[in-house]
């Protein structure tokens, strides 16, 4: 396994001990735990985001492209964000109607990839729309995870609305771009 896939195979594995980090005395109301469990929630994530970053920047570099990559990088992707939107959809922090435009759109282009590997048997590579979506899914989230310090909430707010537009804007955009896929399976 290259480096570029062990990163994206850590950033999957953070994933459950970010859960953990969040269920830790969930039922506990002092501020002082809360806060703490959020930033070190918030850090889980950002330290999972930069391995998006460097696996993709590290494959495209050393030419270590793999198939594997182009579905678990993603795939990798989308389960951090699902996971992080439905905890702060849970704490009241982002409204259940956002948490899920994304996850609709995260599953329909998951299941397009699938038809398209089916079809043709290529995977289908994150497009900038897509990686837009993901870079702003991923710094909303970080920042309303960190809400409780006052000026990141609405960094974190304007960033959510924005990551919603590009969530949309992306979606449209790979089924668009993929029409065919729908077309030749129709005849």
């Amino acid at each position: 396994m290259n480096l570029p896939n062990k990163l994206t195979t850590f950033r999957i594995f953070l994933i459950p001990i970010f859960i953990l980090v969040l269920e830790l005395n969930i039922l506990d109301e002092s501020i002082f735990k809360t806060t703490q469990k959020m930033v070190l929630a918030a850090t889980i994530f950002a330290i999972a985001s930069i391995t998006d970053f460097l696996d993709g920047k590290i494959a495209r570099k050393r030419k270590l492209i793999t198939n594997f990559g182009k579905f678990a990088d993603p795939l990798a992707d989308k389960l951090l964000v699902m996971t992080a939107l439905i905890f702060l959809t849970y704490f009241s922090i982002v409204p259940a109607w956002i948490t899920s435009i994304i996850v609709i759109r995260e599953l329909a282009v998951t299941g397009l990839r699938t038809l398209i590997v089916e079809n043709n048997g290529k995977v289908l590579a994150a497009q900038w729309p897509g990686k837009i979506k993901t870079f702003t899914q991923m710094f909303a989230i970080i920042f309303l995870y960190t809400n409780n310090f006052g000026l990141s909430m609405p960094i974190g707010q304007i960033l959510i609305y924005l990551a919603v537009f590009f969530t949309i804007y992306s979606g449209f955009d790979y089924f668009y771009q993929n029409k065919n896929v729908f077309n030749d399976g129709l005849k």
